[in-house]
């Protein structure tokens, strides 16, 4: 099942604190990005983050679920607290990769 687009305006709004976010689509999901960094990402209307120490300090009670058969597990974000969102999101970005550079 693909994630619909009123989900993901749905999660936009909830990162709406949260800055430097943008999203892309693939394969009928979407990837989060913030600062370049993908940070998570929409899977059949389910809101995932990237299981790093700060997702799971910061959402300590949050299941964990793959987005896909045969993915690694991700974090399941179980709030609405935009606030709370934007701080994960910040605490997260330090400990994620840079972007691999394109050649050209």
């Amino acid at each position: 099942m693909s994630s619909t687009e009123g989900y993901l305006a749905y999660v936009m709004d909830l990162l709406s604190e949260a800055e430097g976010i943008t999203h892309r689509k693939m394969m009928g999901e979407y990837v989060l990005y913030c600062q370049g960094r993908v940070f998570g990402g929409v899977y059949d209307d389910r809101f995932l983050v990237k299981p790093t120490d700060a997702a799971r300090r910061l959402l300590p009670d949050a299941d964990v679920e793959a987005p896909y058969d045969g993915a690694k597990p991700m974090v399941v974000v179980n709030t609405e607290d935009r606030h709370r969102i934007a701080e994960v999101v910040a605490a997260m970005v330090p400990e994620l990769p840079q972007p691999k550079q394109r050649k050209k």
